[in-house]
């Protein structure tokens, strides 16, 4: 089957190559959702092909289509533009655009100027902006039907491939005309109380081609909307060695059995300020520094403390990061969609071959969702995709509380395949941290308890607490053979 490039980015994808040739398709969405730009990059991608195009607008005069081009940087100047206006409009000879006045005429009459300017400029693409006038035209539905369906007969007799543009704005019968089109693509817009609107777009039918089912985010940004291809995991099988991924921190290499295999996604979750961000950090420069590639994305921290965290650790972030191992990127959850966030990093995991990714934290992409329900699914897509292309991942998740019980926002541990656990303890009236390993998929791990030191010369893992119960509680019992922490020793 013969398609056409969309030259929408990771529409052809949706569509799994591109438009079958020849057929009408039906762009549907409420005003701002983008269809007119939708329709101007189907217009340009014709003309870098070589392919006559044509361009009809009955809503939009010619003034403002170019102003909207413009604004996205777009040249509209090979793209013959015929304007059904129903205001005065004078036609000259020597140009290239016509002016009709369809206020007065009824829809046969519209339709047979239609055909007239298509016959005359015998074009491969075609885009009719929009079906909502000639609805409006239309004395009955029937006759609007019957119209519309003669239309289509006339352009696949000639082969050309038509995108009606339909703004949802009139009574007309929406799944009638649903049912006339080969393929049907539906953008929505779905508002938030905070941030950028999140756009969707869905494919509801394609007659005679497999495509993309689903809805996918996609952003109208400078030079046109960009698509983000729901990802599957399933698609992207890749080998890699079975190895350990170390810290540099013998202790706690030691907990997780030698190290966090590769291809495996990991969990740290404890409270605030426990040090679920600088052992990430850890690994992430452990890794830059053995010449892997690693990225953090930021939800929660500004780059700039970040990195001055590290330093205090003694790491050494910014050698790394000059050397191009290790690249952070700071994330703002009110203005991106999961789609984009998730396109991001698999774009960066297979153009840039990175092996290690740090999320930080789960808390600032639970933001970005609209529902807790997708940031299971998109997430396990996620893990998936990384894990079959041997990226380590690690994700940050702050559970509400300081001691004792803690609660999540969201339960992910079934997802990840390791959990790493990180709790604040109280003992010889000064308060420590401790580190544990609840859960390893693959090989063994320690089940002991040990605790975390963070001071300018690094992080330090002491030996097992084996002269405490009840750590996890918060307010631990001292046994009869207690011997001090060494932080309490040097009180």
């Amino acid at each position: 089957m013969d398609r056409l490039f969309t030259g929408v980015p990771g529409l052809d994808d949706v569509l799994a190559g591109g438009l079958p040739t020849g057929q009408m398709y039906l762009l549907q969405g409420y005003p701002g959702t983008g269809k007119t730009t939708v329709a101007m990059q189907f217009m340009l991608a014709g003309v870098r092909a070589g392919e006559k195009s044509l361009y009809i607008t009955l809503s939009e005069p010619r003034k403002e289509l170019l102003a909207s081009a413009e604004s996205h940087g777009f040249d509209l100047s090979q793209v013959p533009i015929v304007e059904f206006l129903p205001d005065e409009g004078a036609l000259s000879p020597d140009s290239q655009y016509t002016v009709f006045h369809p206020a007065e005429v009824e829809l046969a009459d519209t339709v047979n100027r239609l055909l007239a300017e298509v016959e005359k400029h015998n074009p491969s693409r075609l885009v009719i902006d929009s079906l909502s006038e000639l609805r409006l035209l239309a004395s009955d539905k029937i006759r609007y039907r019957r119209q519309v369906v003669a239309f289509k007969h006339f352009l696949a007799d000639r082969g050309i491939t038509a995108l009606f543009l339909d703004d949802c704005s009139t009574d007309g019968d929406d799944l009638q005309l649903q049912s006339i089109a080969h393929g049907v693509i539906l953008l929505t817009r779905l508002p938030r109380s905070f941030g950028v609107i999140r756009r969707q777009l869905e494919i509801l039918k394609l007659r005679g081609s497999s495509f993309r089912e689903g809805t996918h985010d996609f952003a109208i940004v400078r030079g046109g909307i960009v698509v983000y291809p729901r990802l599957v995991a399933s698609e992207h099988e890749n080998d890699f060695p079975q190895e350990h991924v170390k810290s540099e921190i013998a202790e706690l290499d030691a907990i997780l059995g030698g190290g966090l295999n590769r291809g495996t996604s990991v969990l740290i979750t404890g409270p605030t300020g426990v040090g679920k961000s600088s052992i990430s950090l850890q690994y992430a420069i452990a890794a830059a520094k053995r010449g892997e590639r690693a990225i953090v994305y930021s939800f929660d921290e500004v780059l700039s403390s970040t990195i001055l965290r590290a330093e205090g650790l003694g790491l050494d972030i910014r050698h790394v990061m000059g050397q191009s191992h290790l690249a952070m990127t700071q994330v703002d959850p009110a203005e991106l969609s999961p789609g984009e966030f998730v396109w991001q990093i698999r774009k960066d995991v297979e153009e840039h071959d990175t092996r290690f990714v740090v999320i930080d934290s789960l808390n600032g992409f639970l933001s970005a969702m609209a529902g807790e329900r997708d940031l299971v699914l998109q997430l396990h897509e996620l893990l998936s995709f990384l894990s079959q292309k041997g990226v380590v991942t690690i994700i940050i998740l702050t559970q509400h509380g300081l001691v004792g019980t803690m609660n999540s926002a969201v339960d992910v541990s079934y997802l990840a395949d390791t959990v790493i656990l990180l709790r604040y303890f109280e003992t010889g009236a000064q308060i420590h941290q401790a580190i544990s390993v609840l859960k390893k998929r693959i090989g063994q791990h320690e089940r002991t308890l040990r605790e975390l030191k963070f001071s300018s010369c690094g992080i330090a893992v002491s030996e097992p607490l084996t002269n405490f119960k009840g750590i996890l509680t918060g307010t631990p019992e001292f046994l009869d053979n207690h011997v001090p922490l060494e932080s309490e020793s040097r009180v």
